[in-house]
């Protein structure tokens, strides 16, 4: 049909059901007077957005903030040669503002949200003391959902973490200044909202213990209620999964967008805290304790989410001095044996399978860890005499349970350690095929600072690679470092992988790890040249007896060079063997920092030395500049050392160096060293050539024959005119003139009045 012919029909009317609203047919409802309305039901809001959803603009918005942030934070650090008159932080602090203004009232969605609550992450890092004290005071009442929620946990803990230097500095009595407003009320300090925080938690603790969002938050907080030193090296190990600290890199560093700020990775133990968080920490403990049984707190340990958190519980309880008590948490997971210390001491104990449980347990083992070193000494000796001794060779080689004897180690008295030196005679072949060396590192490290049966663990050593002979002994280095014994190492041949080397094959993936050196090796080699200087001379005596190559090659491994550190740090090592080892190196040096690592250890060596010896290796560099000048690495080694100052000026090359040894030490690592001044680390121009000559005057210049002008100047002023280097301003160059006749005064008036220049300075023109 044609369009035109067309014709609209008729609106059809609507049905009764459709216009009539719904009437109530609850017959009760008719009863009622017809002016009550029936109550609404609300929608129960959604676990994933318990506060509401983000508008999707204010969503854009931050996206931007967090883009700029981002951009500030992985910039370099404000230099100094910029404009003194502009404020680096000036745009960085009204762009923070205006992102708080949008943020107000909004704290709970946008923390909530998974997207915005990284971008408060961001900020929470770059906040003041009053903005932290508003935005925490914005959360309240709400701390039991937020730390059970999967992003605003994160929030939290990150704002626990950056609160510690605000409380800080609030204990010592700093407070930020606040600006006169209209809003009413009083704003609460951030000491007393930590606390009022934990009393939010208290009651529900028990339960957030379990919880896999809320313990780490939980962890944060402890951290800052008690900030102890061993509270605060366990708690950073055990902060983060290895998952969330993954996700946590990709987003990139996180610190203050500031300049005169400084970042808030790390956790100061030193920091000083209320009373009240000492109590409140406290208070944490003696809940977990009255509310669980002896049964329910063992079964935490087992748990991969509350382990952690109950390691750090039993930390605090033992810097409160509670451990050692009865019933305490530390003897409900030690199975009594503190209950048995104060009750029967002398009685000798049954072992308990839920503590050989632990020992092997890849979760609880750190709980293990834990006990261990906190454990009062009474019920250390008896868990050592239950659980350790006469199971030590099969404890050793265990791939979970050698970490916790190892842990055991660091505490044993010398009659304790002769016993386990005795008992492990026998399986230190298995401990090396099975490169679990830590119970070898913890026992020679305990030797070493009992200064007890050293001797023993040289011997131990020497035995279990098979060096029974004293000239065998020149190989330790060599076999140590492999975890080979000598037969073995003297079959599959030396190692010879420089740091390229290793990196090339590392990236093929065709690197022979028989030849290669072990981070467990090498180890074991610092921790023996920390021993006094009887038994350390057993490692520097092989290190000796090394050739130039072997020893270069040594050097410039990444793994084995860190003994050559260890050597240089070691104060027992005698200055004699470290002077001996700089020495040996003169004449390959040169070969030795044309290296990643090896140019590390060349700047190990110039710290160690003493002027003498610096200026005897770079004599020996001279030869070589060209060659340094163009290598990557050697040329930073190069330009340390000056060789160009030593060729032209060595007075001053040489006050120079003593000058640096006086400040830096005979100890202090090159890192520590204060840099030369650019004038003189560059290469000098002919002005300063001018200006800065020796004291001395130079055979080419006294030979050189002087003219009429020199003469006449020589014969009236004599050797009394002096030459002064360039002042800290920057003014121009001056003769001093101390004594003179008034004649030679008015000729020399003449020439500083006479003009610099005949007119111009531009390039001489060519000739048509």
């Amino acid at each position: 049909m044609p369009n035109e012919n067309r014709k609209r029909g008729k609106k059809h009317k609507k049905t009764q059901e459709h216009c009539e609203p719904s009437r109530d047919t609850n017959p009760e409802h008719h009863n009622r007077p017809s002016w009550i309305v029936p109550a609404q039901e609300l929608e129960e809001p959604h676990p994933e957005a318990p506060f509401g959803y983000v508008d999707p603009d204010i969503k854009a918005y931050f996206r931007t903030v967090d883009d700029q942030i981002r951009t500030w934070q992985q910039e370099k650090p404000y230099e100094e040669n910029q404009d003194a008159d502009l404020d680096p932080n000036e745009a960085k602090r009204i762009f923070l503002v205006a992102a708080l203004s949008e943020m107000s009232e909004k704290e709970k969605q946008l923390a909530t949200d998974p997207d915005c609550s990284v971008v408060l992450e961001r900020m929470a890092h770059s906040m003041d003391d009053f903005v932290r004290r508003v935005f925490l005071d914005s959360l309240s009442g709400s701390y039991e959902a937020l730390i059970k929620h999967r992003f605003a946990s994160h929030v939290c803990q990150t704002l626990f973490t950056v609160a510690a230097d605000t409380v800080s500095r609030e204990t010592k009595g700093i407070y930020p200044s606040v600006a006169d407003s209209k809003d009413k009320g009083e704003l609460r300090t951030l000491t007393r909202l930590i606390l009022d925080i934990c009393e939010e938690l208290t009651p529900v603790f028990t339960s957030l213990v379990m919880n896999p969002f809320a313990s780490h938050v939980l962890r944060a907080l402890l951290l800052l209620l008690s900030p102890t030193t061993s509270a605060s090296h366990k708690a950073q190990s055990n902060m983060r999964s290895k998952k969330s600290s993954a996700w946590k890199a990709r987003q990139g560093t996180m610190k203050s967008v500031f300049a005169d700020n400084k970042s808030y990775d790390h956790v100061d133990s030193s920091r000083s805290v209320p009373n009240e968080f000492h109590e409140a920490a406290t208070r944490f403990v003696r809940v977990l304790k009255s509310e669980l049984s002896d049964n329910e707190v063992r079964a935490l340990a087992a748990n991969k989410v509350a382990s952690p958190l109950l390691q750090l519980i039993l930390e605090v309880e033992a810097d409160h001095g509670e451990s050692s008590l009865p019933d305490s948490l530390m003897d409900h997971v030690l199975v009594g044996i503190i209950t048995h210390c104060h009750r029967n001491p002398d009685e000798q104990l049954e072992a308990s399978d839920y503590l050989v449980t632990l020992l092997r347990d890849p979760t609880s083992s750190h709980l293990l860890e834990t006990m261990v070193s906190r454990c009062p000494d009474p019920a250390f000796t008896i868990l050592w005499a239950t659980y350790f001794r006469g199971k030590l060779a099969r404890l050793a080689t265990h791939p979970v349970a050698n970490f916790v004897v190892a842990k055991a180690a660091e505490r044993l008295n010398p009659t304790q350690l002769k016993g386990a030196l005795e008992e492990l005679e026998s399986s230190w072949n298995k401990v090396i095929g099975s490169a679990r060396t830590g119970v070898l590192r913890a026992l020679i490290d305990r030797a070493c600072t009992l200064r007890a049966h050293e001797e023993d663990i040289c011997q131990a050593v020497c035995n279990m690679f098979e060096l029974f002979q004293p000239k065998d002994r020149s190989h330790l280095v060599s076999c140590v470092l492999v975890l080979k014994p000598l037969r073995e190492y003297m079959a599959t041949g030396r190692t010879k992988h420089s740091s390229e080397d290793v990196q090339q094959s590392s990236n093929k993936g065709n690197m022979d790890d028989s030849k290669e050196p072990k981070v467990q090796g090498a180890l074991i080699l610092q921790s023996l040249l920390r021993l006094n200087e009887p038994h350390c001379m057993m490692v520097t005596e092989s290190i000796k007896s090394l050739s130039t190559e072997d020893l270069i090659i040594l050097s410039q491994n990444p793994i084995s060079s860190r003994v050559i550190d260890v050597l240089f740090e070691s104060e027992t090592v005698p200055f004699k063997v470290k002077r001996t080892l700089v020495m040996s190196l003169i004449g390959h040096y040169h070969t030795l920092v044309d290296d990643r690592i090896g140019s590390r250890v060349g700047d190990r060596c110039w710290a160690f030395a003493d002027p003498y010896l610096r200026e005897k290796i770079a004599r020996s560099l001279v030869a070589h500049e060209q060659f340094l000048a163009a290598s990557y690495f050697g040329k930073f080694f190069a330009r340390n050392i000056n060789l160009y100052l030593l060729q032209r000026r060595p007075d001053e090359w040489r006050e120079l160096q003593s000058q640096s040894k006086s400040n830096s030490g005979t100890t202090t690592s090159p890192s520590a060293l204060p840099s030369a001044p650019s004038a003189i680390v560059q290469r000098p121009d002919s002005g300063d050539a001018e200006v800065s000559r020796p004291s001395k005057t130079s055979k080419k210049r006294r030979s050189r024959p002087e003219d009429e002008i020199d003469a006449v100047f020589n014969a009236s002023l004599g050797a009394k005119v002096k030459r002064t280097a360039v002042n800290a301003t920057g003014s121009s160059d001056k003769l001093v003139v101390q004594k003179s006749d008034q004649g030679l005064q008015d000729i020399l008036g003449a020439i500083r009045a006479a003009p610099s220049d005949d007119g111009g300075r531009g390039k001489r023109q060519r000739k048509s």
